[in-house]
């Protein structure tokens, strides 16, 4: 029978041949290797020590892979169990290094024999409910803002990301540390999701993000009803718990969640007991009355324009900036206190109200009138820095990029966006092992792929490295993953795996 209007047809193997969709996904078992991922997995999360079945390392990597191979849900395993190429290496690459003792030990942790190569989407379902705390969900109360606390298997994922964190510092050795705080909304329409500020149900985790290292130090997963401020000292004092200590500066940038008063007292205080000393930073600022007051008081003369630099000039924007005299009550008046600079920022609306017509402006974003009766949208920045106003300003909006992209990765690129259950417990484990994905990608870019691939996306790294046609054959008690003639990733993997082999040898 005629399967369709063009001239080919479809039909299934006969025999096994080892043909696999994933030909460029075994070198990032590589990467996890060097790193140590596994041993992490296996000393901090711990929830499968009963010595039966899947251990936790296979398990998350199990998952891991998932992410990085493009599936979206746990059922998505199921295809991964079916490509019959990376389960041979799967197989393969378990026992490497054991001992042959070791190697029993692990054939009995199954009673039947073993069939799969992956845990099939019923097993990973059940092993991702044993992140959730049902005690801790007894203590939420209607209407509050509430953060379950982890336990011990979901805090171990966090330390996971941390040792994998400190792999990659060890190799690249930076000595200053930008931390950009954000939170994100995971819209979804899980019945025991709550509503957000949007009014649509979500989650939403606040994420810390490394700029100089394009790596994400801390995620807390959060219900989509939490404040994006909320506890944000407390998560930033995690955060730098995950910082390496070869650091020898750190910085941090928020948007105006971060306009608290512990908060920018903690960073601006030099405490002998805090890591890494005086943190500077650049903080979106309330644009209540007062600071409006504050605002209007600034001479015309004072505001300087914004400039932006395009291919080395400067060029003028339609923004103006100033320093502004401004001493909320909060701030205090010892001369012990913190110096805290305060810089406002005008920009003319392009729509003016009509005369009498003002008090029905209604806009999403602060605005004022000044002295020369013109209307503009304000907004303003806190900072400890000594930084010239415009260049505050434009390493404060650095924020805006790459941390967003981050989430961004997560959400579209991985699949953070699509959670799995509605236990809180298991939809903040889905969330963590995205993360450490997200991180093991970014070492290969880094360590493997040249920098040449760092700025690319995880789908552009999908198509041209990961998702390649393969086959896996056996030969002399090694493996062989085949590509077709001429294929122009060839070199590329070759590369890689040369580069995460002299990651392995060479020195930290």
């Amino acid at each position: 029978m005629k399967q369709g209007i063009l001239p080919f047809q479809y039909e299934q193997e006969k025999i096994s041949t080892g043909m696999t969709a994933l030909a460029g996904l075994p070198p990032y078992l590589d990467l996890a290797q060097v790193a140590g991922l596994s041993g992490s997995i296996e000393r901090h999360v711990r929830l499968r020590e009963e010595g039966q079945g899947w251990t936790d390392s296979q398990m998350v990597m199990s998952l891991l892979l998932l992410n990085l191979a493009g599936g979206e849900s746990v059922d998505d395993l199921r295809v991964l169990e079916k490509d019959e190429g990376l389960c041979r290496v799967l197989r393969r690459v378990e026992t490497h290094g054991m001992r042959r003792r070791e190697r029993r030990a692990t054939e009995k942790r199954w009673r039947k024999e073993r069939r799969r190569s992956v845990p099939s989407p019923s097993a990973v379902f059940r092993y991702l409910c044993g992140f959730h705390d049902d005690e801790e969900e007894a203590n939420r109360q209607a209407h509050t803002a509430f953060i379950p606390a982890a336990n011990e298997a979901l805090a171990g994922l966090g330390r996971v990301n941390g040792d994998l964190v400190a792999f990659m510092q060890s190799h690249l050795s930076h000595k200053q540390a930008t931390l950009d705080m954000d939170a994100t909304l995971v819209e979804t329409e899980k019945t025991e999701a709550l509503y957000s500020y949007k009014k649509y149900k979500a989650y939403q985790p606040l994420t810390t993000y490394w700029a100089e290292a394009d790596l994400i130090v801390h995620s807390e997963f959060r219900d989509g009803n939490v404040p994006a401020g909320y506890q944000q000292l407390r998560l930033l004092k995690e955060a730098l718990a995950h910082v390496p200590d070869s650091i020898g500066k750190v910085l941090m940038r928020s948007d105006t969640a971060g306009y608290q008063q512990d908060l920018l007292k903690y960073c601006a205080e030099d405490d002998e007991d805090k890591p890494f000393g005086v943190i500077e930073f650049a903080v979106g600022v309330d644009v209540t009355s007062e600071f409006k007051q504050a605002v209007a008081e600034v001479a015309e003369e004072d505001w300087q324009t914004l400039k932006r630099e395009v291919n080395g000039r400067k060029v003028p924007t339609d923004q103006q900036w100033a320093e502004v005299c401004f001493v909320p009550n909060w701030i205090g008046h010892s001369k012990n206190s913190p110096d805290y600079r305060f810089i406002a920022i005008r920009e003319p609306l392009r729509r003016v109200p009509l005369p009498g017509m003002e008090s029905q402006l209604n806009l999403p974003i602060p605005t004022m009138e000044l002295v020369d009766k013109r209307w503009y949208k304000v907004s303003g920045v806190v900072t400890n820095r000594e930084l010239e106003g415009d260049q505050l300003i434009w390493w404060y909006r650095q924020r805006c990029g790459k941390s967003e992209e981050a989430h961004g990765v997560l959400k579209e690129d991985l699949a953070a966006g699509r959670l799995p259950s509605g236990r809180f417990g298991a939809n903040a484990a889905w969330w963590g092992i995205a993360v450490l994905a997200f991180n093991l990608n970014c070492a290969m870019k880094r360590f493997a792929l040249g920098t040449e691939w760092v700025s690319k996306r995880l789908k552009a790294v999908r198509f041209a490295f990961i998702c390649l046609p393969g086959r896996v054959v056996r030969r002399a008690r090694m493996l062989i993953i085949r590509l077709t003639r001429d294929h122009p990733s060839y070199g590329l993997l070759l590369k890689a795996r040369h580069r995460i082999l002299a990651l392995a040898h060479g020195p930290p």
